[in-house]
């Protein structure tokens, strides 16, 4: 029998990852853009991501809208619980999606509309941040609904898990324009990326110490025997892949720090995935306690199936439009 629960558990990670992939690097330009004070400079970073930023929500929609509607109870029990940096995310949201084209139409203030851009782009990863620690450290769950207090999801380790996105994200945006740009503005990111790779590098530490003294579940599934011998391989691909990048930062290969950077990603998210299946809501609620009856997860799949090779396409479609560097003064806008 198709389990599907696990099904759509796989489709909700998929979005979310996919949403760290398109709009992670798209955050990181913003957390970037004080460093790169020239007006020249920051319309290159901005018509590097122009013509495809707006589509990049569209995967955050499908996880949460996903969510809701396959995992009506898990939803129910983690919004109450995150609702202050979810408001604070949406917020940040709108100011730099705002910003993104308020600042091409005006001169005056232009510089207002970047500090939005900056300050939205900050806000908003380090919501998602704080959210992701709040989760992973655990919801306080009383029979079917959330038991906790307003300020749980403000702890030193979700402040940790915050910082570390912000300065992840800052390494994909730095990465994305050793890709996109030339010159000194290429040169500028190569440098920047080089010390985030070392300062993600400590963040991933950080984090991955901290997270097994959140609970003894995690202690388990990581260090406790066999099942350490399936989790030593995400360790020993993250050393590999570090290693890669490194090589391609010193050999100024344009292309390959971009993509390794997602395999850093990638790797980490599925550290998490590893630590919290098959919880939903970390140890209180599983995928199948939460699960939508039957029928409706049927219904919802059939639409979803259609949807997202389509998202695909007209995404990769975007992207290979837009492929190669951008220059000063040839963009989008």
């Amino acid at each position: 029998m198709i389990d599907l629960a696990t099904i759509w558990a796989f489709i909700i990670a998929f979005a979310v990852f996919v949403y760290v992939v398109m709009d992670g690097f798209d955050l990181g330009l913003g957390i970037l853009f004080p460093l790169f004070p020239q007006k020249t400079d920051r319309d290159v970073i901005m018509n590097t991501v122009a013509p495809v930023w707006d589509g990049n929500e569209t995967w955050l929609v499908l996880g949460g809208g996903g969510m809701m509607a396959a995992f009506p109870l898990a939803y129910a029990v983690l919004m109450p619980a995150l609702y202050t940096p979810m408001i604070a995310m949406l917020l940040g949201l709108v100011f730099r999606g705002v910003a993104f084209e308020f600042r091409w139409r005006t001169q005056k203030a232009r510089n207002k509309w970047d500090i939005a851009f900056a300050g939205g782009s900050l806000l908003a990863t380090l919501a998602q941040g704080i959210a992701l620690g709040a989760i992973l450290q655990g919801i306080h769950v009383e029979g079917r609904q959330y038991a906790g207090g307003w300020w749980d999801w403000l702890t030193p380790f979700s402040v940790l898990t915050g910082v570390a996105l912000v300065i992840g994200y800052a390494l994909l945006g730095a990465t994305w324009l050793v890709m996109k740009t030339e010159g000194e503005l290429r040169d500028r990111a190569y440098h920047l990326s080089w010390m985030l790779l070392v300062a993600m590098l400590g963040a991933i530490g950080a984090v991955s110490i901290a997270t097994p003294f959140l609970s003894v579940q995690y202690t388990q599934r990581w260090f406790a025997w066999p099942n350490i011998i399936l989790t030593a391989p995400v360790p020993i691909a993250v050393a590999a892949v570090t290693a890669l990048l490194l090589r391609a930062l010193s050999n100024k290969n344009d292309h390959q720090p971009f993509f390794l950077t997602l395999g850093l990603f990638a790797l980490s998210y599925a550290g998490l995935g590893i630590s919290m299946y098959p919880y939903i809501v970390p140890q209180s609620i599983t995928i199948w306690q939460a699960a939508a009856p039957t029928n409706s997860q049927v219904f919802m799949l059939v639409g979803v199936s259609i949807l997202v090779p389509l998202i695909l396409g007209y995404t990769a479609w975007a992207y290979w439009v837009f492929r190669g560097k951008v220059r000063p003064g040839h963009g989008y806008h």
